[in-house]
């Protein structure tokens, strides 16, 4: 059942008097607040695609472009942490040089 659905239902029940004002207003904080834990009314995959959509370069925290603190920031890890991440992907085939470089293009600075 979606978000609207349920939210139409618990309506209709607290103008039918089974739920009071304060029963109503609980529950129905309870549903918007667990909305993107379990995605209800949302796509497959909505909430991820909210989280990499916030991701933007940092301008304080940069050695070159900003990438490894704008991820630091988003998935709040230490920014030293995503540095080391990326230079063992440089040391395996240089994927973390081409990653590197792709997100500095394509993530918008902040």
């Amino acid at each position: 059942m979606s978000l609207a659905d349920e939210l139409e239902r618990i309506a209709s029940l607290h103008e039918r008097g089974v739920l009071s004002d304060e029963e109503f207003q609980q529950i129905k904080a309870r549903l918007i607040h667990q909305l993107p834990q379990s995605g209800d009314g949302l796509p497959a995959g909505a909430s991820g695609s909210l989280e990499v959509s916030q991701l933007r370069r940092s301008r304080d925290d940069r050695w070159l472009g900003g990438v490894c603190g704008g991820i630091a920031r988003l998935t709040d890890m230490e920014s030293w942490i995503w540095r080391l991440i990326f230079a063992a992907m440089f040391m395996l085939w240089g994927t973390g040089l081409l990653l590197y470089i792709l997100l500095w293009i394509f993530v918008p600075d902040d």
